[in-house]
């Protein structure tokens, strides 16, 4: 029998640059992530950790298993339990494949692999599938689709106001200005 895993692909108008800083910078990825950031040195073999937005709350974590700058990410991925104690599922796998395209758009491509139970698939598939919508509004320059957080998705179960007002409405110029332009 096949390992279960979930595939998506969209098309984002951006360059494979600035999709991968906008994967790989905490500061951009609270923006379209329900204000998760993202941190790690990208090397293979390191940590990479997600925290709730700017605290140093752990919400998942795993290691770094590829990493081809602009090209492919590969990281293992668990969530760490909303009381604090230690995470024992098995790490699951998260990819991201870049594939440029002549049309000056970017393939993402993320597979979701290894999850630790039956009922995680579906799960993962409904909070990717709102994260890289946002990603791509964020990249675009649009208003994000989902503002609230598939459940799951973090130990904190409501979104702050602050957060909702950023989320909401599409990131600030500035924000944009930071991610490198093609």
């Amino acid at each position: 029998m096949a390992e279960a895993a979930f595939v998506h692909e969209i098309d984002i108008t951006t360059s494979p640059q600035r999709l991968w800083t906008a994967l790989t910078a905490g500061t951009l990825t609270r923006f379209y992530w329900f204000d998760l950031r993202i941190e790690s040195d990208w090397r293979v073999g390191s940590p990479v950790a997600l925290y709730d937005g700017a605290s140093d709350v752990l919400v998942a974590e795993g290691p770094i298993e590829e990493s081809t700058p602009v090209r492919r990410l590969c990281y293992g991925l668990r969530q760490h339990p909303a009381d604090g104690g230690p995470a024992e599922q098995p790490y699951g796998r998260v990819a991201f494949d870049l594939a440029p395209r002549d049309d000056g758009r970017v393939r993402l491509r993320l597979t979701h692999d290894r999850f630790a139970g039956p009922d995680e698939e579906a799960a993962w598939a409904a909070r990717w599938t709102a994260v890289l919508a946002n990603l791509r509004a964020f990249l675009e320059g649009e208003r994000l689709p989902v503002t609230e957080p598939p459940a799951g998705l973090r130990p904190v179960p409501v979104v702050p106001a602050t957060v909702s007002a950023i989320t909401s409405t599409a990131p600030p110029a500035r924000v944009r200005a930071a991610v490198p332009q093609p």
